[in-house]
């Protein structure tokens, strides 16, 4: 009864170790999909963040010395050129996600949260002073820094503020999920080289030299050189 009872008792007890390399496998799955799904959203960010620079964000009216009332539209990369800045840090970010380790994955992190507030600080400063920006293009377009009128905000800012707060909270999910990634793949990875041991039978100089030192020749693979 014992050697029966015995028997099933230790096939239970290595039922664990049979299934840890399936476990090992289905978790290593679940990191890489991690990190794919967290390069995929950074670039989907990255390039709502760019794209929410190019439409007009404010408007306004300058007075040029020989046309008279000028219409001044100020874009998102004019208004606040951190935003496109900031779309290319993110576009890196994401990048440098598939490649970052334990380490490095908190560098991308700051990164992404540093540029998400990056955009949500610049879209803020152009909706309390939409003239400061507006003053500078009407300068640039008609040569004369002065406003006929207020400037007026459009949708553009609100839009780059919305998206800068999902790029930060980006970051924060990218700080959670991130924790379950491996070291990235070592494939491609050069390591130092180690020469390889001389072939069996392969001649040594100093083999040679220590037959010509004993009177030997080397060349003689029979030994009889020895004798001569």
């Amino acid at each position: 009864m014992t050697g029966a009872t015995g028997t099933p008792a230790g096939s239970r007890g290595s039922e664990p170790d049979a299934e840890d390399p399936a476990n090992g496998a289905a978790s290593a799955r679940v990191a890489r999909s991690s990190r794919a799904t967290g390069v995929v959203w950074l670039l989907v960010l990255a390039a709502l963040v760019g794209l929410s620079s190019l439409p007009t964000w404010v408007r306004a009216t300058g007075v040029g010395a020989l046309t008279g009332d000028v219409p001044v539209h100020v874009s998102g990369s004019q208004a606040a050129p951190v935003v496109p800045a900031a779309a290319l840090a993110l576009a890196a970010a994401g990048v440098a996600v598939a490649l970052a380790g334990r380490v490095g994955r908190w560098v991308v992190v700051a990164v992404v949260a540093l540029g998400g507030l990056a955009v949500v600080a610049a879209s803020a400063a152009v909706l309390a002073d939409a003239g400061t920006p507006a003053a500078a293009a009407a300068a640039t377009q008609t040569g004369v820094g002065h406003l006929t009128g207020p400037a007026s905000v459009t949708a553009g800012p609100w839009v780059a503020a919305v998206v800068g707060v999902l790029v930060v909270a980006a970051a924060v999910l990218l700080a959670r999920s991130s924790a379950r990634w491996a070291a990235p793949s070592r494939r491609h990875e050069v390591g130092p080289s180690t020469p390889a041991p001389p072939a069996a039978g392969a001649p040594d100089e100093r083999d040679d030299w220590d037959a010509l030192t004993r009177g030997s020749d080397p060349s003689d693979e029979s030994g009889e050189g020895a004798g001569r």
